[in-house]
């Protein structure tokens, strides 16, 4: 438990392949770099994750500014998406995000 604090040598892929040998499918990646900063999602990487791991239920994490995110995550075929700062500081709306869904 010691995220955004400790390191580790293990690389990403190779990380999610262990787990989901053990049944995980459920996965949060957020790209600390990005998470809070508002400047936009890590789209390749989970672009990347999934091209490996087509059924893995992937929520995306960290940069998420606008809708305009949403739409590009979307289209990324990543399935959720954690909007935290962007719906703090009104850059998102419940009104945008259930007009989304709708």
């Amino acid at each position: 438990m010691g995220g955004w604090i400790e390191t580790t040598d293990a690389d990403l892929l190779p990380f999610v392949e262990k787990f989901k040998a053990q049944g995980v499918d459920k996965v949060i990646c957020t790209d600390i770099s990005k998470d809070g900063m508002l400047q936009g999602p890590s789209i390749e990487l989970y672009k990347k994750i999934l091209a490996q791991f087509p059924d893995l239920y992937l929520i995306a994490s960290g940069g998420v500014s606008s809708m305009v995110d949403i739409e590009a995550l979307q289209e990324a075929n990543v399935p959720a998406v954690i909007t935290g700062k962007a719906i703090y500081e009104g850059r998102i709306t419940m009104a945008d995000l259930t007009k989304f869904i709708g």
